[in-house]
C-alpha cells in the first residue's frame, strides 16, 4: 500500500508533540493555527501548506529538514517494493465486426419511456430480429 505525503507528515508530527507531552491546544496556540486544523494535519486528512508546517515545526521546536528527512525514511520504509518481473499482458477479446449497414462506433440515444434518455449508447452490434414493443404504465414504447 502506498503511503500518502500527508499522512506521514501528520504521523510524524503526532509522535513528536506526543514525545514532549504537549496537547494539540498548547501547539496549535505556539504555532497560531486553529486546533481543529491541526487535529486535521496530524491525522493526515489535509494537505498543510509551506508555511503552516514551518510554523507548526517551529512551535514543536523541530527543524522542517529534519521533519522532511524523518518522512522521506518513513515513506521509503512504508512503500511497496517494485516487482521484479512485469505482469503478464492481459489478452483482449477480438472486437466483432458490424453487420453490413451498422457501424460499431455508431452511438444512439436511448429510448426510456416517453422521453429519450440524454446518454448516448454504442449501437447494437448485433441487429434484434424484430422491434421491440413495451407497454409501461399504459404507454407503447417502441424501439427500432
Amino acid at each position: 500500500m502506498t503511503v500518502l505525503l500527508r499522512e506521514a507528515i501528520g504521523e510524524r508530527l503526532r509522535r513528536t508533540r506526543t514525545a514532549q507531552r504537549r496537547t494539540l491546544r498548547e501547539v496549535s496556540r505556539a504555532a497560531r493555527v486553529s486546533l481543529g486544523y491541526l487535529s486535521e494535519v496530524e491525522r493526515g486528512r489535509k494537505e498543510a501548506s509551506s508555511e503552516l508546517l514551518a510554523a507548526i515545526c517551529t512551535a514543536l521546536e523541530l527543524p522542517l529538514s529534519e521533519l522532511l528527512g524523518d518522512v522521506a525514511s518513513d515513506i521509503r520504509r512504508g512503500e511497496p517494493a517494485v516487482p521484479a518481473v512485469p505482469a503478464a499482458p492481459v489478452e483482449t477479446p477480438e472486437p466483432v465486426a458490424p453487420s453490413a449497414g451498422e457501424r460499431a462506433d455508431e452511438l444512439v440515444p436511448s429510448l426510456v419511456g416517453e422521453f429519450s434518455d440524454l446518454r448516448l449508447q454504442p449501437a447494437l452490434s448485433h441487429p434484434l430480429p424484430a422491434p421491440i414493443n413495451t407497454k409501461i404504465s399504459g404507454k407503447v414504447v417502441v424501439a427500432a
